[in-house]
């Protein structure tokens, strides 16, 4: 494709991306998880990803405060994102894991009580992993293949964990801050930074100032030739983003 084709397919790609998620204010409080994700043709703003796949995850959900809001915001750019479930509060919101799974959005594991599993010992570790694994299962009747410890806090002892579990273990290279204030334009600035397979954090944990984040961060990402993948185990065993 010539440099004028490339940058067309930009434009294309960056207006149907901005067309999509301007409708976010009309309707990102309204619970649809029975919308269909990607409608409106929005597919096709991710079709061309020159410059590879970033990883969008939100950890500690389901939250009726952010999780529905964050969906539908997903939804209407086209994008896909992990979501790492906290399993004390998929079980106090069991409805709101199943709208993550009917919006397309891979589940993952984020143990029950959200502890520092490098010191409270086993079997504790392992059994805060497990239950979520079962929890996860009863709900959606998927069984989660990734795992994110608690504070990104891990030891020999939880990767064995993780791999007796099945899990591929995931951390992150970009850390949008907002469990620690950051306001909308710092996190969009955070995702600004993300490269091909950069995975960066953020949170299910009731911020609007994340929910808010997230048309510019698909803008953000069109504009540079980047997509949303799909985190999945590599070759060697670690967590690579590719293609959804």
């Amino acid at each position: 494709m010539t440099g004028r084709g490339k940058a067309g397919g930009n434009r294309l790609r960056i207006a149907l991306v901005a067309a999509a998620t301007a409708a976010l204010a009309a309707f990102s409080a309204a619970p649809s998880p029975a919308a269909t994700p990607g409608a409106a043709g929005t597919e096709t703003a991710w079709a061309d990803c020159p410059n590879g796949y970033v990883g969008l995850t939100y950890d500690d959900g389901p939250n009726p405060s952010s999780t529905q809001a964050l969906l539908n915001a997903l939804r209407a750019g086209g994008a896909k994102a992990t979501f790492f479930i906290w399993g004390q509060h998929a079980e106090q919101y069991p409805d709101l894991l199943r709208a993550e799974q009917a919006a397309g959005m891979w589940i993952a594991n984020h143990t029950t009580t959200h502890p520092h599993l490098t010191q409270i010992g086993e079997p504790a570790a392992y059994n805060e992993i497990a239950g979520t694994q079962n929890t996860i299962r009863r709900i959606t009747g998927q069984t989660p293949t990734l795992f994110r410890p608690p504070y990104g806090e891990t030891n020999a002892q939880v990767k064995a964990d993780e791999a007796r579990l099945g899990l591929t273990e995931v951390l992150w290279n970009v850390d949008s801050q907002d469990w620690n204030g950051a306001g909308t334009q710092q996190i969009v600035q955070a995702a600004a930074t993300m490269r091909a397979g950069s995975i960066i954090l953020m949170h299910d944990g009731g911020y609007q100032t994340t929910v808010a984040a997230v048309p510019q961060i698909l803008s953000g990402l069109a504009a540079r030739g980047l997509c949303p993948g799909r985190i999945t185990a590599g070759a060697g065993g670690g967590a690579v983003v590719t293609a959804p």
